[in-house]
């Protein structure tokens, strides 16, 4: 069995019944069960999950054995992983979350600006968080503009960030009080 991938993760109990709520990563969120059963971050424990529907942004799905409340309490927070053999291929310039951490974060010009460990999606697209050495994190969109180049072969996205994630501390916005970024048109030149 190769690399294995986080596909869901559990965040609660539904009902009395031993459901659980379902945080799915996959394109569809229904297909978290779609893969064979899931196992946990340890490879310890298997689950059979039978999805039953949707409420709000989570999945509802029973497990074969968790037949109660208590039982289905004791899976908050558990991961849910399985092969990576048992997921469809990625498409060209499409990836897995997982293949995008770990790697180098390197600019235009070549120089390493840090190391990817995470990406994001809190509803306005995806944004690679780039650890940077002795500095806090950069959270970069993960757009075509921003990062033109990712190269999983050779370890490494190339980062064009917005101007502002390269401001300098301490350098002033456009207006006093005003604390939007400083945005670019395409000819370089500052958009006000």
């Amino acid at each position: 069995m190769g690399a294995r991938v986080c596909i869901g993760a559990i965040v609660g109990a539904h009902g009395i019944r031993g459901a659980v709520r379902v945080k799915s990563f996959t394109a569809d969120p229904l297909d978290v069960a779609a893969y064979g059963p899931a196992e946990d971050e340890a490879g310890k424990r298997r689950f059979k999950l039978k999805v039953m529907g949707e409420v709000k942004d989570h999945v509802l799905a029973s497990i074969e054995g968790v037949t109660d409340r208590n039982a289905a309490e004791a899976l908050k927070g558990t991961g849910l992983y399985v092969s990576r053999d048992l997921l469809p291929p990625t498409e060209e310039d499409e990836f897995l979350y997982s293949d995008l951490v770990g790697l180098k974060a390197v600019g235009t010009d070549g120089s390493v600006i840090g190391t990817v460990k995470g990406v994001a999606n809190f509803g306005a697209g995806d944004l690679l968080d780039v650890a940077r050495p002795g500095q806090g994190s950069l959270l970069v969109p993960f757009t075509k503009a921003a990062v033109p180049v990712v190269d999983v072969g050779k370890g490494q996205v190339v980062v064009d960030p917005p101007a502002y994630a390269e401001d300098e501390e301490g350098e002033e916005t456009r207006e006093s009080g005003d604390q939007r970024p400083r945005k670019k048109n395409k000819g370089g030149q500052d958009a006000g």
